[in-house]
């Protein structure tokens, strides 16, 4: 998202009721030992008049979710440095040591079944860094605690389930219909704001299928104006009908705090994955091995592409379903399985919700053509395996009399790149490719300099960054890349493609707009 303001996914710290969507009447439903159901008392259509009669009978099946967790924490040692440094368990490399001290969470969730099953988010019950959960507690609104036991928990679409027993059945609310939901529906959030249990917020749906940037495999929310904060994860979202229609995740804040922007996960995402957690069940995605990038202004421009439609291709990881397909770094996805890649749909989003083993066209274009291919859609590693593969070594560069850095040789070509993309290159030699991080046989042009008010630093371009390629042509020599600019002028393209390749990293597509 191009703001300063950050979506902050823990803030809410809450857990989440979901209803189960069998288009029953639904609200806090108590079962009975006749198994009837209590039926929600609904508000006229229309504005309501007052919710109250709609909290009364859901709030019961709404709960606050504690833990308590053992963390590891940095201590620094007063005697660090003297003969008496030992006496306080070892040194690091500041001189102190780490101790572990007791810390507890606050977050939402809800009640799915009279048995005790409970929806919370994954991160509600998640410890931080180095920390481990030792116990999670539920306790109901009557300030009745159960020990809870954790059922199954899915961090990818931030999701988990707890289990309680009780010596009498439990109240509880099912999933809704959240693809029939509308902006401008009313909607209600129950929740344990700031520990503050039992709360009740009310508004409207302000967006459906809201991506908020983060590129996810489920980065698509329901919106919501009404208020919204920490302690609030995991909270049940319910529709006037007293179904829950989403599970309360994530806020867009800049102070932390609600200011009417908050995100809700929609109900038929996580009613079938929760579905699989109650029994343990594994949670299988699709995978292709691909990296994208939203196609935003600049990356259009620079290839000659409608705004907001499809996807940009970074990487392709060898081996992989869209590596066989013949896919590659460059290419733009507009159509998956018959879906279009939009903001509202993106490709990781189509992909994870495809199962593994199943064949799928993808059209996309390169180079201005467009092409259909088949992929056979993987299974997605789990997050860890995911943040193992895309860490990397990066070497630092020298700083010392033989850098040819400092001592660049006199400026070639005809000052092109100065003057419209503000920055200045050389030609990439071995000497410089070895200092940098990269094989000897790396051709291309190395920056020198960026003018800090260019576009190019804006977009986090530095001296040291290897320029592979421009407008999808190798560059190996100045010339090159101001033939590159020269022919995108020629074409009305605002902005060029750059291939860049920084130390140790995969290189990577940025769109620079000319000047």
């Amino acid at each position: 998202m191009r703001y300063a303001y950050g979506v902050t996914t823990a803030l809410l710290l809450g857990g989440a009721a979901l209803s189960l969507a069998t288009g029953l009447p639904a609200g806090a439903q108590v079962a009975q030992n006749d198994a009837r159901e209590v039926q929600a008392v609904v508000p006229r259509a229309g504005a309501p008049t007052s919710f109250a009669e709609l909290v009364q009978q859901l709030q019961p099946a709404v709960v606050n979710i504690s833990t308590r967790q053992r963390v590891k924490v940095a201590s620094a040692n007063p005697f660090a440095g003297t003969p008496f440094a030992d006496l306080f368990g070892g040194q690091d490399q500041g001189g102190g040591g780490s101790q572990t001290r007791e810390a507890q969470s606050l977050g939402s969730g809800f009640i799915i079944s009279a048995d005790g099953y409970v929806v919370t988010n994954n991160h509600v019950i998640t410890a931080d860094g180095q920390g481990q959960v030792e116990s999670i507690t539920v306790t109901m609104p009557d300030g009745t605690e159960y020990p809870a036991k954790l059922m199954g928990r899915d961090s990818a679409s931030d999701l988990a389930v707890l289990k309680i027993s009780s010596p009498k059945p439990l109240p509880f609310v099912r999933f809704g219909d959240s693809s029939s939901a509308r902006v401008g529906d009313w909607i209600l959030a129950i929740g344990n704001p700031f520990g503050l249990g039992g709360s009740v917020s009310a508004g409207i749906i302000s967006a459906v299928t809201r991506s908020t940037g983060q590129g996810s495999a489920y980065d698509r929310y329901l919106q919501t104006d009404a208020a919204i904060n920490r302690g609030n994860s995991g909270g049940p979202m319910f529709d006037m009908k007293g179904q829950v229609i989403g599970i309360n995740n994530a806020i867009y804040s800049p102070t932390g705090g609600s200011v009417g922007i908050g995100f809700a996960i929609p109900a038929e995402t996580a009613a079938p994955i929760v579905e699989r957690l109650k029994t343990g069940q594994a949670i299988e995605r699709g995978f292709l091995g691909v990296r994208v990038q939203a196609l935003n202004e600049d990356l259009a421009d620079s290839l000659g592409v409608p705004h907001n439609r499809g996807e940009f291709i970074q990487a392709v990881e060898p081996g992989k379903g869209a590596a066989q397909a013949g896919i590659q770094a460059g290419d733009v996805v507009l159509r998956v399985a018959g879906k279009e890649v939009t903001p509202q749909q993106s490709l990781s989003y189509i992909v994870a919700n495809t199962a593994p083993g199943t064949r799928i066209p993808i059209e996309l274009i390169r180079e201005g053509k467009r092409l259909t291919v088949t992929a056979l859609v993987g299974r997605r590693p789990s997050e860890e395996e995911l943040a193992q593969q895309q860490s990397f070594d990066q070497n630092p560069q020298a700083d010392n009399d033989d850098n040819p850095f400092n001592n660049p040789p006199k400026r070639q070509g005809e000052g092109v790149t100065e003057q419209s993309l503000g920055m200045s290159v050389l030609p990439l030699t071995p000497q410089i490719a070895r200092q940098l991080g990269a094989p000897e046989t790396t051709q291309g042009l190395v920056i020198n300099a960026v003018d800090a008010s260019s576009d190019a630093a804006a977009k986090g371009l530095q001296r040291g960054d290897i320029i592979l390629s421009a407008n999808y042509r190798n560059v190996v020599s100045i010339a090159d890349l101001e033939a590159a600019v020269k022919a995108a002028r020629a074409s009305n393209r605002p902005a060029l493609l750059l291939r860049v390749q920084r130390g140790g990293k995969p290189a990577t597509y940025i769109p620079i707009r000319l000047r």
